[in-house]
């Protein structure tokens, strides 16, 4: 395995790491103005158009201001400027203030995204938005039962988003459709462009030459209310593909290496621009792949420069105007040469072998060679109790076709899965094709259950029965998140992430030691025998069948009004925060001091709670339920200061606020690293939160808390974080001179009674950051400047 690691030292954007453009395939130059030609960006949406005119005119004005030459991410970022002539443009440390093409929200965030665009009081939205309903079903029986009872169970939330879609010009992707990335790929993406939506892994549509990046739902609110959504400039992180990939190794092999160089924080405040040979050896959804779960390493996203595989996809999936006219565009969005990396990464894929993560984090990359040590050296549970296939990470054609050819092997041996076998399409037309074509019923005649077109287990959509919460036991998946209780809400539960590949492979053996490489199976007769090496169409011969029509186009002229019952338990109309008080916050009491990794998953949990992401109140009572208590080790169990009894972090929580009393939170690294749901900043505000202090923070959850109008705030000197104990009282000093790059101070007073000390406390708030915090939220902000 080779892979060079090169690190810049100094300032961003050095010319340190220079490499030569990937060029995959020659384009004729442009002979006339790329504006001239008119391409919807969709077939949904034939009135909107791709608008490379914008790009070229922009990036003309950037290149003469900085005189240097341009990666293929920064052209896209910096050709969707929204003031390209006056923009402060520095990597690591400008804020862009960017328009993206497009919005998309899955049905979880859509909720609350769209309670906020109402509250904006706008006609419609400003650009191209899609909701898809992909979140809410759970996993139990089967794909048409899951499905029918998810109907049922939500009901009023589909409503709610269906009217408030056909309401203000939005596009509504009924359930069933499929998941949201997938859909994108298929429908929305196309290179070049800039897309925002509301799930972490919508860095996904990046196998698509498109920049795609995951938000909170209060930045998709400016964008469909026509205001410049703002991003803080990326560094460029290079990875250069040689080589050529074969047998067992698949494009989740590229990630899940590139995962456990970087680590989970090692790709925050940068894109990932893969680029070299080895990219023509990849499918464009291979390549959405390795893009997908980028958001594990913390990246802002992921990208592939456009190529003749992604012109290959767009004609599949009837968009060959899209496809010419990319290559039409190709030249001038093409990295240039020399362009500079801040960093760089080499892997050669004909040497790349195939790997495992986890469990309990992404990054943990064993080699399948070594895999079966590790198991043992680790003493994880060796039986494999359920493997799964599918997900917004792994589930095209080319996926499920590879899964399938195993599946073909072991029955022509005449053996059936030893563990549970789950499949998950990740859209309607692919789920059709692969009815169609045979692979579905391939797997199932294995052994294989195929669930609904949704995210299902891969967000803790799983109404599982196999095993009992507490006990430890050992699951494998092609899923791209694996944090404590992510798809069981099972602490005890071994999730490891690793390609569909290996995933099939493992559950006929039904053991986590078993390396299809190089390992023997019995076939019925009692026979050895080796699987050979999967193989699968990138794109179905026979075309894809679109399967049943899932889409609702929005009729603004039908819907007058989007209804919410006061009583609902699920939906809840936002009421405006409180204002900054204009003073330093003292007096505050530390809510909690949380020990460890703590993800969104652990501050918001998923699962059974996603039925509240509508109604504030109700779910703000998941708040730091996951998080560790420095205090006593225990999940969800602290200390109220007022009562000395203790109780849950919500009800706490409550306690304070009830009181008059505001509060903190501390934590330690990463904090908040994981999914883009905003409800974990939402929450502590609701519940009476000022400001969450940690050793570091991950970049959409910073953002996030902003939006919301709390201090997210870092220790400059990380040893004050063991220093305080969690019955200490702070105050925040400086509010009252709040300025860019200004810290600001940490005063506590120990609750032994010994001498206050103090800390100072760093903060990434621009001047437009402040004004949100000073409004109470954004959203007031906002309202702020449509008054005016």
């Amino acid at each position: 395995m080779f892979c060079n690691i090169s690190r810049a030292p100094g300032k961003a954007g050095s010319r340190l790491f220079t490499l030569p453009a990937a060029r995959s395939f020659s384009y004729a130059p442009l002979r006339c103005s790329i504006g001239s030609r008119q391409v919807s960006m969709s077939n949904f949406e034939k009135n909107k158009f791709i608008n490379y005119q914008r790009i070229q005119d922009n990036l003309e004005v950037v290149k003469k201001r900085l005189q240097r030459p341009l990666t293929y991410s920064e052209k896209i970022l910096y050709g969707h400027l929204d003031d390209p002539v006056n923009q402060d443009i520095e990597r690591g440390v400008s804020y862009l203030k960017l328009r993206p093409d497009r919005v998309a929200c899955q049905d979880a965030t859509a909720q609350m995204a769209i309670l906020q665009f109402m509250s904006a009081g706008m006609p419609e939205v400003a650009v191209p938005t899609t909701v898809h309903c992909d979140h809410l079903i759970e996993a139990f029986s089967g794909g048409p039962e899951d499905l029918k009872r998810a109907n049922v169970t939500n009901k009023e939330v589909y409503n709610f988003l269906s009217s408030a879609c056909a309401k203000y010009n939005i596009g509504f992707w009924r359930p069933g459709s499929g998941i949201i990335h997938q859909i994108l790929l298929e429908n929305y993406a196309f290179p070049g462009g800039l897309l925002i939506g509301t799930d972490s892994h919508t860095p996904n549509a990046g196998g698509l030459g498109m920049a795609s990046i995951g938000v909170g739902g209060a930045d998709a609110v400016d964008v469909m209310a026509d205001l410049p959504w703002e991003l803080k400039c990326p560094k460029v992180i290079g990875v250069k593909l040689t080589g050529k990939m074969s047998g067992w190794t698949a494009p989740k092999d590229v990630i899940l290496k590139v995962a456990g160089i970087l680590t989970v924080k090692g790709g925050t405040g940068a894109i990932v621009e893969y680029f070299g040979p080895g990219v023509e050896s990849l499918s464009c959804t291979g390549m959405g792949t390795i893009c997908n779960m980028g958001a594990e390493i913390g990246a802002t996203t992921s990208i592939f420069p456009f190529n003749s595989r992604m012109s290959q996809y767009l004609r599949a999936t009837n968009r060959s105007d899209i496809a010419s006219y990319a290559e039409q565009f190709a030249p001038v969005i093409a990295a240039d040469e020399n362009a500079p990396y801040d960093e760089v990464i080499e892997i050669n894929l004909s040497t790349l072998e195939p790997h495992v993560n986890g469990p309990f984090t992404p990054d943990l990359a064993t080699p399948i060679s070594k895999f079966k040590d590790a198991v043992k050296e680790q003493k994880w549970p060796e039986e494999l109790k359920v493997g799964l296939i599918g997900s917004c990470t792994n589930s095209s054609y080319e996926d499920m076709s590879r899964a399938a050819s195993i599946c073909q092997q072991a029955l022509d041996k005449g053996i059936k899965t030893k563990s549970l076998f789950t499949i998950t399409p990740g859209s309607e037309q692919v789920r059709a094709t692969l009815e169609r074509d045979g692979q579905l019923e391939t797997m199932r005649k294995a052994g294989g259950v195929v669930l609904a077109n949704a995210c299902g287990p891969c967000i803790g959509q799983w109404k599982r029965t196999d095993v009992q919460k507490g006990e430890k036991n050992s699951i494998i998946t092609s899923y791209n998140r694996n944090f404590t209780g992510r798809n069981d809400a099972n602490p005890a539960t071994h999730a490891f992430v690793t390609s569909p590949d290996l995933v099939t492979a493992m559950v006929f053996a039904g053991n986590m030691n078993f390396n299809p490489l190089t390992d023997t199976l019995k076939d019925a007769n009692g026979n050895e025998f080796k699987f050979e090496a999967p193989s699968g169409a990138g794109l179905p011969s026979k075309g894809y069948d679109a399967g049943s029509n899932t889409y609702v186009a929005p009729q603004p002229e039908n819907v007058t009004s989007v209804d919410i019952d006061p009583k609902s338990q699920r939906l809840q109309v936002l009421a405006p925060f409180n204002r900054w008080d204009g003073k330093d916050a003292k007096g505050l009491k530390i809510l909690i001091k949380s020990k460890g990794k703590c993800t969104t998953d652990h501050i918001s949990a998923a699962g059974p709670w996603l039925k509240y992401r509508g109604h504030l109140q109700n779910i703000s009572n998941n708040y730091m339920i996951g998080a560790v208590n420095s205090e006593n080790g225990e999940a969800n169990k602290l200390k109220n200061q007022l009562t000395g009894e203790y109780d849950t972090v919500p009800n706490v929580a409550i306690s304070y606020r009830d009181q008059g009393i505001r509060w903190v939170s501390i934590g330690e690294q990463n904090f908040g690293e994981g999914s883009s749901r905003e409800h974990a900043a939402l929450e502590p505000r609701y519940l009476g939160g000022a400001a969450i202090i940690t050793k570091s923070f991950a970049r959409i959850h910073e953002t996030n808390l902003k939006k919301q109008g709390l201090l997210p705030l870092t220790f400059a000197d990380g040893a004050a974080y063991d220093k305080i104990t969690p019955f200490d009282t702070v105050d925040i000093v400086g509010l009252t001179s709040f300025q860019p790059g200004k810290p600001l101070t940490l005063v506590v007073h120990p609750a032994d009674g010994s001498a206050e000390w103090s800390t100072p406390l760093n903060h990434t708030f621009n001047q437009d950051q402040i004004a949100w915090f000073k409004a109470g939220s954004a959203l007031n902000h906002m309202a702020d400047m449509h008054a005016k």
